[in-house]
């Protein structure tokens, strides 16, 4: 079909991410003619690094209710779309396209082979073996509207394409490197849309204490970190964590920072971590005691890395309220010793903030979710146009959830725009 010299699709989708590249493989295996326009030279750029270049494909928590409590400020939302394509029908789509998964700690799913790039060529050959057709370097730089729904799309080679539906699948804005501009945003806002500005959501978090700084690429397997304000712990989690020349991180510390962030908006927070969280105080002392007597002459500094890390152990008795580094085991008191107990049990530091959206995971904002209708995932003004995926402002975990939302929504779509037809 033509319309004048251009041709006229079923469906044109923008971003060849995740959700885009699942509702264009979806879309045209139901006899959709499908156009994908990705603006970079590949398609999923994010999706072949993601989870450290193995893919976090999805979690297996294949309980939609509690899937869905993961996602607490909008899980009403997304109970309709999650009923109809869930992590368990995830699960069931991958592995009967021949990529066999694995479930790992947390209910993490990953592809067998450890390779995202597995993920991506499946995905690939999804779109390619239904007819669906794909080009790569086309930066869609304009949507064109006329009576509430979009008739086309211009990209900054000058082309124009047309179609009766159009999705937006172009990511949010964290790690822009990959593409994720937020120019869905800038389109939505000029279509009249409300969009709630980006900002960092899974993000490592900063500290000015240089001590902490010094101790980079030390990780601590098990422990308890907590968040206080005025006094109380407000964030509390057990886990691993990774200090960095800025701060920390790791997946508990990712986790928690959403939570982190909003603190700060009401003032200081200072971290506080439980090296020993399964062992008492005084339980802890009597384990210290009995490594001092069985070292009376030897410098602490020289026996305090039999039960810590020893750059930690270091950074730790060069505190100003430690200042132990340059003692002798026989010549600490038991007050001193009582407070470097104290000190391994609650190691506290003032928290200054998060990495910016480059380094983040995931950023909240996007589209306001009361004017999205999730039964198709079609936007309420305008009933051709599909929203997929990070576009929508939906905070989560990680540990399979961003993409999850992902296949779900584009699934869904690409459903939808067959039965239109």
């Amino acid at each position: 079909m033509k319309k004048g010299n251009q041709n006229l699709y079923d469906l044109i989708i923008i971003g060849g991410g995740p959700s885009g590249m699942m509702m264009a493989g979806r879309a045209s295996e139901l006899g959709a003619r499908v156009l994908l326009l990705e603006k970079n030279k590949d398609l999923g750029k994010k999706l072949r690094v993601t989870g450290g270049g193995r893919c976090n494909i999805t979690n297996a928590e294949f309980d939609v209710r509690k899937f869905l409590d993961k996602f607490p400020q909008s899980k009403q939302f997304l109970f309709s779309p999650f009923s109809k394509f869930s992590s368990k029908d995830t699960f069931t789509f991958f592995e009967k396209k021949g990529l066999p998964l694995v479930i790992e700690a947390r209910k993490r799913v990953f592809p067998q082979s450890q390779k995202a790039d597995d993920v991506f060529k499946l995905l690939e050959r999804y779109i390619r073996s239904n007819g669906g057709e794909i080009k790569t370097g086309a930066q869609v730089v304009k949507l064109s509207k006329e009576n509430n729904k979009i008739i086309s799309v211009e990209t900054k080679k000058n082309e124009k394409y047309f179609a009766h539906n159009f999705a937006i699948a172009t990511g949010g804005a964290s790690a822009s490197w990959t593409g994720s501009t937020g120019d869905g945003f800038k389109w939505l806002k000029k279509l009249g849309h409300t969009i709630k500005e980006p900002t960092a959501n899974l993000v490592p978090l900063t500290t000015n204490e240089k001590w902490i700084h010094k101790l980079s690429g030390i990780t601590l397997s098990f422990m308890t970190i907590s968040f206080i304000q005025n006094g109380k712990a407000k964030v509390k989690k057990t886990g691993k964590i990774l200090f960095t020349h800025f701060g920390v991180s790791g997946p508990l510390i990712i986790n928690s920072s959403f939570e982190v962030k909003e603190l700060l908006k009401k003032g200081s927070v200072t971290a506080s971590i439980d090296m020993f969280p399964d062992t008492e105080e005084n339980l802890l002392d009597q384990r210290i005691l009995k490594l001092f007597e069985k070292n009376k002459n030897k410098f602490l500094k020289n026996i305090l890395p039999e039960i810590l890390p020893k750059k930690l152990a270091q950074e730790i008795l060069k505190l100003p309220d430690i200042n132990l580094f340059e003692r002798e085991v026989n010549s600490i008191t038991k007050e001193e010793r009582k407070k470097l107990v104290k000190k391994m049990k609650k190691l506290n530091f003032e928290i200054s903030g998060t990495l910016g959206l480059e380094k983040s995971i995931i950023a909240d904002g996007g589209i306001i979710l009361e004017e999205v209708n999730f039964k198709n995932m079609t936007s309420k003004l305008y009933s051709n146009l599909y929203l997929l995926g990070d576009i929508l402002n939906i905070n989560r975990p990680s540990g399979g959830f961003s993409l999850q939302l992902c296949w779900t929504t584009g699934y869904l779509a690409g459903s939808d725009v067959a039965e239109k037809m």
